[in-house]
């Protein structure tokens, strides 16, 4: 009968241990020491939203982002940003529209999209301004062999460092938004029966 009271005892232990538990990263912008940052290819997503033949929006993803950041907290206005997205590892839900992304032209012709060896895509940043935790950044974006400005609007999301048995580096993250046309790049295919107007809503997580 003793057994009863232990098990609740250990278990009030755990709730009221893990209610005290917090997660390393914060929206307390003061954790960011600054300097230059590495991007985090495991947490650092582009996810694409377009409209498909006007029933549903459809979403798809690239990851594997590699690139830096230089941004110091008392100078935002000088951040650096240049990230490189490799194009052929394009997710989508579909396993034949991701396959059709990146198929060759048929008889040895302009592919529909992408193809199969598409090259990366790069953001280098050239301004940002700054309102207090958001900002606009606006920058170089080049998309199957085009060049373009494009504007992001950019939140901070949190920063802090990872446990020691976690690296124990300092990340910070933030969130974005923009939208582009992929006509403007030359990827019109299926426009305007499939979306010209492509949003963007990125993930972009860094650390030192």
């Amino acid at each position: 009968m003793r057994t009863f009271p232990i098990v609740m005892a250990l278990a009030v232990a755990a709730i009221a241990q893990t209610a005290t538990a917090q997660a390393p990263g914060s929206r307390n912008a003061a954790a960011i020491s600054g300097g230059t940052y590495t991007a985090d290819p495991d947490h650092t997503l582009v996810v694409w939203t377009l409209d498909h033949l006007g029933f549903t929006p459809y979403t798809g993803m690239f990851g594997s982002v590699t690139g830096s950041l230089t941004f110091d907290p008392k100078q935002p206005e000088a951040t650096k940003l240049d990230v490189t997205i490799p194009v052929v590892k394009v997710t989508t839900a579909s396993t034949g529209l991701t396959q059709h992304l990146l198929r060759p032209g048929k008889e040895g012709g302009k592919p529909d999209f992408f193809g199969p060896a598409p090259a990366d895509a790069r953001f280098v940043s050239t301004k940002l301004v700054t309102s207090g935790q958001t900002a606009k950044l606006t920058g170089d974006f080049t998309f199957n062999g085009v060049t373009k400005p494009v504007t992001l609007d950019v939140s901070f999301y949190g920063a802090g460092r990872t446990p020691p048995n976690m690296g124990g580096k300092e990340n910070i993250g933030f969130r974005a938004t923009g939208t582009i046309r992929r006509s403007e790049f030359d990827l019109g295919f299926g426009v305007p029966f499939v979306g010209d107007e492509v949003k963007l809503e990125i993930a972009a997580a860094f650390q030192k």
